[in-house]
């Protein structure tokens, strides 16, 4: 039978088990997410074997702090993990990795190892990349992360899988170990459609924050005392909690970057345009975080969107 849409599973600290430390562990993509969810791994005394990164400096640096290989192909990472988690940018570079004719993860030992695959990408991707690894005898899962930086380090990560059923179970001790709450969503894709509507929601709620604050501002009100009444009220919600002070202090250090809040925009307007469902608010959502791409401020936190909606800042300025 198969697990029910959206099962959540029992926390248990599996992750001490001597099967859930059987498995060698890679890396690919170790950036602020990949490197931190490598570290914690190895503090829970897992055996990450491989890491690589496009830069070979970052490679370097892991290694050294977690005893692991710095692998300089992909196909190494392959030839010395069991599972590899890869933690990449877009759609493109999650094909990559796997079809690149010079380099790629099926270049090595494929035969029986696990691919966990941790970026947002489209859906289609997922399904994708879980036909060719078939292909080799190799399986994927789609790791939807629904978290940040802090969250990754320590372990509490919301993660949301896709992909077959007996995979799953097989790799969920590693997965345990790297979240607080962890949702099977069901076949390939599914997870991706989850993390997609999830990000749309929160980019809809930031720009919506963003400009009460902006107005707010623009109507000389108190911002503590309204981000105060917001968080009592009907307007409170995750973000108010996250970045409403960031927004009113314009501090914009990056734990998820308005490019990315761009990017994952696009994957939940391409699903719904798909279907021919119009969503309004994720549109003119997009247009923002595009906007302020635009403006040289993509790589600053989403909470710099507030940028361009209060009047001393740039919302006086006419969106191309």
């Amino acid at each position: 039978m198969g697990f029910p849409w959206g099962e959540e599973y029992e926390r248990k600290p599996v992750w001490k088990s001597e099967e859930a430390m059987s498995d060698t562990i890679g890396f690919v993509g170790l950036g602020r997410m990949g490197a931190n969810m490598a570290r914690c791994l190895h503090d829970k005394k897992f055996k990450v074997t491989a890491v690589y990164d496009v830069r070979p400096e970052v490679t370097a640096d892991l290694a050294r702090e977690i005893g692991a290989t710095a692998c300089s192909t992909l196909a190494q990472v392959t030839e010395l993990a069991d599972i590899i988690f890869t933690v990449v940018t877009d759609d493109k570079a999650q094909l990559g990795i796997f079809e690149s004719p010079s380099d790629n993860l099926l270049r090595g030992k494929a035969e029986g190892k696990i691919f966990v695959n941790c970026a947002t990408v489209s859906p289609k991707v997922h399904v994708k990349v879980e036909e060719i690894v078939g292909k080799v005898g190799a399986s994927s899962l789609e790791g939807c992360m629904a978290s940040s930086i802090p969250q990754a380090r320590e372990g509490k990560l919301y993660l949301m899988v896709g992909g077959k059923e007996a995979v799953f179970q097989k790799v969920k001790p590693v997965l345990d170990a790297l979240s607080t709450a962890l949702t099977y969503a069901g076949t390939a894709g599914k997870a991706a459609q989850v993390k997609a509507l999830v990000n749309m929601v929160m980019n809809i709620n930031t720009l919506a924050l963003a400009e009460g604050l902006g107005l707010a501002h623009a109507l000389g009100l108190n911002l503590d005392m309204i981000r105060n009444v917001f968080a009592q009220t009907g307007a409170a919600s995750r973000v108010l909690q996250t970045d409403g002070e960031d927004m009113q202090n314009r501090e914009h250090s990056c734990f998820f970057s308005a490019e990315h809040a761009a990017k994952d925009s696009g994957i939940a307007l391409a699903l719904a345009r798909e279907l021919g469902l119009q969503i309004a608010l994720a549109d003119a959502t997009k247009c923002q975080y595009d906007r302020l791409v635009k403006l040289g401020a993509g790589e600053l936190d989403k909470s710099a969107i507030s940028e361009l909606t209060f009047l001393d800042r740039r919302a006086r300025e006419i969106p191309e």
